[in-house]
């Protein structure tokens, strides 16, 4: 029960960062009104506007205008809920599940803004470097221990800086820029979560899924561009999840 609980409560988050994800951009506050319509910019009535059910009952569709909405409403939500889930099983209802949940949250937002817009929002990378810092101050308070500090202050250094002299790589060496600065930012703010060796490893996970996607994009769009910050938050996620085990397996070989 606590689980299904769990999972609609991620829900209702998702339909929340639906909200930040098409408003961020166009820099509208998500705390400014209910939601409407991305077309004819009707005010969505609460029982149109339930998680999932809402869209499936409607058939993706504005009850107003009729007008398509997109599938990505319906994904988020579903990517929330399961994510949420996920960090239940793994953390319980204790204070990490609490830490993690604004750290997904933030790289579900980033993911979706950076496919349609090729930007992350300095909301969310530099706010994450100052939410996970603080929350890192906090917990070594609480737990009396200052390695805590360390960790979190380290994954944003590191974290950045690795990107950052990636990115000056790439410059280098295809005469443009190869990586913006808000990838920089999200690492560091992702270091700042979850220390440094879990920022290094998010790095390193981040091109594998990168590459098999830069692959299909350039064989059927003839595009070199990619945005990269999915790849980052695919890394972290799987930092976050398995990164202990994948730590041992590397350490141990």
């Amino acid at each position: 029960m606590i689980g299904l609980f769990v999972f609609i409560f991620g829900l209702i988050v998702g339909s929340f960062l639906n909200v930040c994800i098409y408003r961020m951009p166009r820099e509208i506050s998500p705390a400014k009104g209910r939601s409407f319509c991305p077309h004819c910019k009707k005010q969505i009535a609460w029982y149109d506007n339930i998680p999932l059910f809402s869209y499936i009952v409607l058939l993706g569709k504005c009850r107003s205008c009729k007008a398509k909405i997109s599938i990505q409403y319906f994904i988020v939500e579903l990517i929330a809920g399961g994510l949420f889930l996920l960090t239940y099983f793994y953390f319980g209802i204790t204070l990490n599940f609490f830490i993690y949940l604004i750290l997904l949250s933030g790289l579900i937002i980033s993911t979706f803004i950076d496919i349609e817009h090729r930007i992350i929002p300095d909301e969310i990378s530099i706010g994450g470097v100052v939410v996970g810092f603080l929350i890192a101050l906090i917990l070594a308070f609480i737990k009396k221990t200052p390695f805590i500090i360390l960790d979190s202050f380290l994954g944003i250094i590191i974290g950045g800086g690795v990107i950052y002299l990636t990115g000056m790589l790439g410059d280098f060496l295809f005469k443009k820029e190869s990586m913006g600065g808000g990838d920089v930012k999200l690492l560091a703010a992702i270091g700042a979560f979850l220390g440094w060796k879990k920022a290094l490893l998010s790095f390193f996970i981040a091109p594998v899924f990168g590459a098999i996607i830069g692959i299909v994009v350039l064989i059927k769009y003839k595009d070199h561009y990619i945005p990269y910050g999915p790849f980052l938050s695919i890394g972290a996620i799987i930092a976050l999840f398995w990164g202990d085990k994948l730590l041992r397996l590397l350490f141990w070989f």
